[in-house]
């Protein structure tokens, strides 16, 4: 496919940078909310066989190389459409295309994700509301909230995480005294956690890690925003890898506090919220009930940036004219916002919440997730180590290995996904496969990367 260049072409549409570094670590850490590891707590368990908290670490390893990954390439392209750019411009166009279908894939199911979720806890609090309901309502408000622009989610993203860590520092602390006084510093300071002979099995180890990975899903949003924030080159970096080490050190306390505290999983009342019964342990009713309320703070949240994710990928890929260009790289002229891709987004989202399990949409997220970090990681591999560049001086470890490490622990991860997962998830890149088959006359023509770097 191409695009006409001459003089009469309408000027080609960019975001402003108008976030901080901080702005953008805000943004990551709620997009994957603070208590990241809270809604999966139950299922984690019983998947892993009361090992989440070994699970949660083996994901981070592969999240912290991809990270890096990630971080580099916004250096070389510090624009929109994170995944899709990086890897149609690293590896090739068409590739790019499919690693973008991927990843509109996870951004979608996000906010669909964290509907579910939402619907769920309200309802232990006023069950005679009907779920469809309480969906609409939820996807209703993150919708109008990302209307009003990038500012808009950016100062809500601030407000939900103080509170939220408010509340977590609160059940850290009363974990602690409850552990302490039960059994002693024995009860804190134990590693049945980690590795519990009576019930670890690696095998279920490992398809317990795909489902884990859930914790970390969502700190790759941070590079969607790269053409909106400030000193792309530097910030991006620091966001992503700072992300994954806050996720990865407090969801990983959360969890060993919630295994030593309940350790039999098998007698959790509700799976999809045991962690809320965890709480109501250690913290009688007014914890229960503050966890509840951050729950659904922190979902609307996730939700919100999820949801400008996809509308920000759809906007990178509407521009490059991957799809349709009038529809999708429209930008409001007041909000600079692209507000068809939002509401595309959230009714998309809304449906899904109607016909999707919680556990079903975290397995059908993590394929598209961990296809995209995949093909960043080998991106990252290709544009360092093999294509010549210059005033770059090759380093083995940081260039070649770590990317590599990258891609095959991703992999791991992915492969251990269940099979229904990998059903859906494959028709649906079947379907942009043909799509792009389609647009570029059997792939015989290359879909146009539009360069906005910036120095």
């Amino acid at each position: 496919m191409t695009l006409a260049a001459n003089s009469s072409e309408a000027p080609t549409p960019r975001l402003r940078r108008v976030l901080t570094l901080w702005d953008l670590i805000f943004y990551g850490i709620v997009l994957i909310m603070p208590i990241a590891p809270v809604p999966i707590f139950g299922i984690a368990q019983k998947l892993s066989r009361g090992h989440f908290v070994t699970t949660i670490l083996f994901a981070m390893v592969a999240m912290i190389f991809t990270a890096i990954s990630y971080g580099r390439m916004a250096a070389l392209y510090p624009t929109a459409g994170s995944a899709y750019t990086y890897v149609g411009r690293g590896l090739n166009p068409h590739l790019g295309f499919l690693t973008g279908w991927a990843m509109f894939l996870d951004y979608l199911i996000q906010p669909l994700l964290t509907g579910i979720f939402v619907a769920l806890t309200v309802k232990r609090f006023i069950p005679h509301v009907p779920y469809a309901v309480l969906a609409a309502v939820f996807v209703g408000i993150m919708t109008f909230l990302n209307l009003r622009g990038i500012r808009a989610t950016a100062r809500a993203n601030v407000v939900l995480l103080t509170i939220a860590s408010i509340v977590i520092v609160a059940f850290i602390l009363l974990a602690v005294r409850y552990l302490f006084h039960l059994e002693g510093w024995g009860g804190i300071f134990s590693f049945q956690p980690f590795y519990d002979p009576k019930t670890f099995d690696a095998r279920t180890i490992w398809t317990a890690t795909s489902y884990a990975a859930l914790t970390y899903i969502g700190f790759d949003g941070v590079t969607t925003l790269a053409e909106d924030v400030e000193n792309p080159k530097r910030n991006v970096m620091l966001a992503t890898v700072s992300v994954c080490l806050f996720t990865g050190i407090v969801g990983g306390i959360e969890v060993f506090l919630g295994q030593r505290i309940w350790p039999d999983y098998s007698t959790f009342p509700n799976l999809e919220t045991a962690f809320m019964d965890v709480t109501r342990r250690v913290g009688g009713p007014t914890l229960f009930q503050a966890l509840g309320v951050v729950l659904i703070l922190s979902c609307v949240g996730a939700g919100m940036t999820g949801q400008v994710g996809a509308a920000r990928l759809l906007f990178g890929m509407g521009r490059d004219n991957a799809l349709p260009r009038r529809f999708f790289a429209y930008l409001d002229p007041k909000f600079n916002t692209p507000t068809r891709n939002i509401w595309l987004i959230g009714i998309v989202a809304y449906i899904g919440t109607l016909l999707i399990s919680f556990e079903e949409a975290g397995e059908i997220l993590n394929f598209g997730a961990f296809l995209a970090f995949m093909g960043v990681n080998l991106a990252t591999f290709w544009q360092f180590t093999i294509v010549p560049r210059s005033g770059h001086k090759r380093r083995l470890f940081s260039d070649a290995v770590m990317p590599l490490l990258g891609f095959l622990f991703c992999l791991w991860i992915w492969l251990g996904l269940k099979t229904p997962a990998k059903v859906v998830g494959g028709i649906w890149l079947l379907i942009g496969l043909t799509y792009s088959a389609i647009k570029t006359r059997g792939f015989r023509t290359q879909p146009v990367m539009i360069d906005l770097s910036e120095s």
